[in-house]
């Protein structure tokens, strides 16, 4: 009997990137062996899966993928059902650019705190930039909770169903609520609402329960 093919995600449970291909797999019922490695890591086989050394890289039985919208679009020719890619053109259109804004547009801001709170002092031994914290809550995270406070309506951010947009707008929630900060739910109240009501996805509870470190 043909063994059956084994998967592996490479790439610590911190990063917002790696959490959304955990979300996809728990959303599918699909499971992968989980690498939980830092970027430039220099386990061989990580470097032949991603060759700028970033997370996450993905093996399928041989298949060699990098970078989370390329995994997330695998996943769903791979394993349509369901499905997180919206079938309609317009909808489908949203939810690539909500996949893009999550990843460009929102990550370098929404991940300051972090990086300053988290990764610095704890995990790096360095001190955190508080000044970078406080610009990023005060002047750019604002923006970008008005925008998407301007975009709910409902449930979901594209159509009537939980799509790659929720995933990649919402996965980097997670590392501020580490950092010790979240939405205004007095000044925004509708993105609150919904990334608190994402973020208890059974398959967001999934991917935030995966290990950070090797154990």
């Amino acid at each position: 009997m043909e063994n059956p093919p084994h998967v592996k995600l490479y790439g610590t449970g911190y990063s917002p990137y790696v959490r959304k291909v955990l979300v996809a797999l728990a959303e599918k019922g699909e499971t992968a062996e989980h690498i939980p490695l830092f970027f430039h890591d220099k386990d061989p086989a990580f470097q032949a899966a991603s060759p700028l050394g970033k997370i996450p890289a993905f093996d399928d039985d041989g298949f060699l993928l990098a970078d989370s919208s390329a995994i997330l679009t695998y996943l769903e020719a791979k394993f349509p059902s369901p499905p997180l890619f919206p079938s309609e053109a317009k909808a489908r259109g949203r939810a690539i650019w909500f996949d893009k804004y999550g990843d460009t547009e929102m990550f370098d801001v929404i991940i300051k705190p972090f990086a300053n709170r988290v990764v610095k002092p704890k995990l790096l031994g360095q001190p955190g930039d508080e000044a970078a914290v406080a610009k990023a809550l005060t002047e750019e995270l604002p923006k970008i909770y008005d925008y998407l406070e301007g975009q709910i309506d409902g449930d979901y951010l594209v159509g009537d169903a939980f799509s790659i947009a929720d995933i990649s707008v919402v996965t980097g929630f997670h590392n501020l609520h580490l950092a010790g900060e979240s939405v205004d739910a007095d000044r925004w109240p509708k993105l609150a609402a919904y990334v608190t009501r994402t973020l208890a996805r059974p398959s967001f509870a999934t991917a935030l329960a995966a290990p950070t470190s090797p154990q």
